[in-house]
């Protein structure tokens, strides 16, 4: 049988072992350990010192844990190692140094130390730091002793070591959740049973379901995805083998179904990650939305369309007009020469107005609509307009009729007159021949409001939320009438680069009000005279 002696030695560092697996604060374990090591080796008191910052590579030295020792003199003793260096090997240096400055001070401060020990906690090849063991008499540490606090500074050292071990896991842990939360890309982890173990913030919007709810659950049952366009699902490459690799990428694009139950168009990469046995650990799966992009991939084919069409339509009819004419076999008279030329001029007009028209919204996606400021007096404007198109329509009645004493505003006038030849444009276009077409005012304290208004057709509730969208035209709208839907997009541009608003009210068979404001004077400016205007109706009624 073992020594009563042996026996309680091996029964502390049992006792100390368990105390390294079970507690995770760092000053309790060391605590304990250094309190064993007192007593077991007979001492006063003890320390064990520490890197500064918790890391070798920390400047100073500071303790960690200390038993018996006073306070005031512990401070002085933290004063000293402050101002020990850092070495690569701390056993040249740190040990003797302390032993060294131990004894001026214990003999200043009447401690009465006279034995001391000292050894480095090492692991892994690597010292951590060193623990010291202090009596009050003579008698000199022994070498079973020594071996004894040897074995608890090592057991101290794997405390050091598991408590940095666990603080790295933690910093990376929160590291890689900020990461995952902040990130704009959707990710889920998926354990190897395809079960969900992340589930960001970005994901969970657009999916529309929590992270709570999502967490535990199966992918097919959170992740559900309809009108696959590119790729594989997850379940149908899993049925086919995948992954074989850790390269082995699974890109998939289809329509997400939200938690609404609306679809959303989303790119999702498959990513898997393999443990050294190359046996799989995760499935990390990253979601973006593609709405945006397949809006653009429409309106790329719709701009192409329309375009091509309203160009092809007019460069047809002026190639063949000016081609007939040039026929040197006929003798054309001129009442067909008048008609020939006129339509060239009104095609070559309709040109000039959709290349305008693209210039504009060019310069409205690049930034560069800007207004240029001026007194604009908005009921001569307005009569203006409706006489040049009531001449450019001869069979329609096109009205201006505005208050008395209607304000002066400051705006653009070449681009108010283009929102308001648009709005009359579509009046006319989208009405019946017998239907007048009306623009008329309200004044109020800080803006103006301008209306167009027909008794046409009207448009469809349906369409009416898309109706100031690039390109846009609604189908009944593509069957009646020519255009390239950027008229309206362009006036809301400008009525808002002016600091107003435009809206549009209608019910199918019974017309369509197009309204917007502009501000009565720009913000720092002073107001402008509310001066009348000669003419307060215009127009040409046949």
């Amino acid at each position: 049988m073992l020594p009563d002696y042996r026996i309680r030695q091996r029964d502390v560092l049992l006792e100390i072992i368990r105390t390294i697996t079970q507690e995770l604060d760092l000053d309790r374990v060391l605590e304990k350990i250094l309190r064993i090591s007192v007593e077991i080796l007979n001492g006063q008191a003890g320390i064990i010192v520490l890197p500064g910052g918790g890391l070798m590579d920390s400047p100073s030295w500071r303790i960690a844990a200390s038993v018996g020792v006073a306070p005031a003199f512990l401070k002085s003793l933290e004063t000293i190692l402050r101002e020990i260096p850092q070495t690569e090997d701390p056993r040249r240096l740190l040990l003797p140094e302390i032993d060294r400055r131990l004894q001026q001070l214990t003999r200043k401060a009447s401690q009465g130390w006279l034995a001391s020990l000292g050894l480095p906690m090492e692991t892994r090849g690597a010292v951590v730091g060193a623990a010291y063991i202090f009596r009050s008499g003579p008698v000199r540490f022994s070498e079973n002793e020594r071996a004894l606090l040897q074995a608890f500074a090592d057991q101290a050292a794997v405390a050091v070591s598991n408590a940095r071990l666990f603080a790295q896991v933690r910093e990376e842990k929160q590291r890689l959740d900020a990461i995952l939360d902040s990130s704009a890309e959707g990710i889920a982890i998926l354990g190897p049973d395809n079960r969900i173990q992340r589930f960001n913030r970005a994901i969970a919007r657009l999916s529309g379901i929590s992270p709570e709810k999502a967490i535990g659950a199966l992918h097919d049952d959170i992740l559900r995805f309809t009108a696959v366009q590119t790729g594989r699902t997850l379940s149908q490459a899993e049925a086919g083998g995948w992954p074989l690799s850790d390269r082995a990428m699974l890109y998939l694009e289809a329509d997400l179904v939200r938690a609404t139950g609306e679809p959303l168009s989303v790119g999702i990469t498959y990513a898997p990650v393999f443990t050294q046995e190359r046996s799989l650990l995760n499935i990390v799966a990253g979601m973006r939305d593609l709405t945006r992009f397949r809006e653009a991939e429409e309106m790329k084919d719709t701009f192409i369309s329309i375009i091509s069409h309203e160009l092809k339509t007019p460069v047809a009819l002026i190639k063949g007009y000016a081609s007939t004419l040039r026929r040197e076999d006929v003798q054309w008279d001129r009442e067909v020469v008048e008609d020939s030329l006129s339509v060239i001029e009104e095609e070559a007009d309709r040109l000039t107005a959709l290349i305008e028209d693209l210039l504009d919204a060019s310069r409205l996606q690049a930034g560069g609509l800007s207004p240029n400021y001026g007194e604009v007096d908005i009921p001569r404007l307005a009569s203006r307009v409706a006489e040049r198109l009531a001449r450019q329509f001869p069979d329609r009645t096109i009205r201006a009729d505005f208050p008395q004493n209607f304000p002066v505003v400051s705006a653009d006038e070449q681009r108010i007159s283009q929102v308001i030849s648009n709005l009359v444009s579509n009046a006319v276009k989208y009405s019946s021949p017998e239907s007048a077409v009306e623009i008329h005012g309200a004044a109020a304290p800080d803006e103006v409001t301008v209306t167009v208004e027909d008794k046409g057709y009207g448009i469809d509730g349906k369409d009416l939320p898309y109706v100031f969208d690039r390109f846009y035209r609604g189908p009944e709208t593509a069957k009646r009438t020519k255009g390239a839907g950027l008229g309206l997009y362009l006036a809301k541009a400008v009525v808002e680069s002016h600091g107003g608003r435009i809206w549009i009210e209608s019910q199918p068979g019974k017309g369509t009000r197009a309204s917007f404001t502009l501000p009565r004077t720009l913000e720092g400016k002073s107001s402008l005279p509310e001066t009348g205007s000669p003419h307060r109706e215009g127009g040409i009624k046949p």
